[in-house]
């Protein structure tokens, strides 16, 4: 994996900055526990990644309210 990258606002107060990691590589997407960053990540082809993203993202009134 590439270097793992973790979200500028992880490290705020009460979270002591973990948060989920995340890495690129040319085949697929990476994603760990920064709490346990040995233990293993999920790994993902990049249309899966693409697909989760657009799930999740905040605002999306397509997703509002799953």
């Amino acid at each position: 994996m590439d270097r793992w990258r973790k979200s500028s606002y992880s490290g705020g107060s009460g979270n002591n900055g973990d948060c989920v990691e995340v890495a690129f590589a040319r085949d697929s997407i990476a994603a760990r526990d920064s709490k346990a960053p040995t233990a293993g990540a999920l790994e993902v082809p990049p249309a899966a990644w693409s697909a989760f993203l657009s799930t999740v993202t905040p605002g999306d009134p397509a997703t509002a309210g799953r």
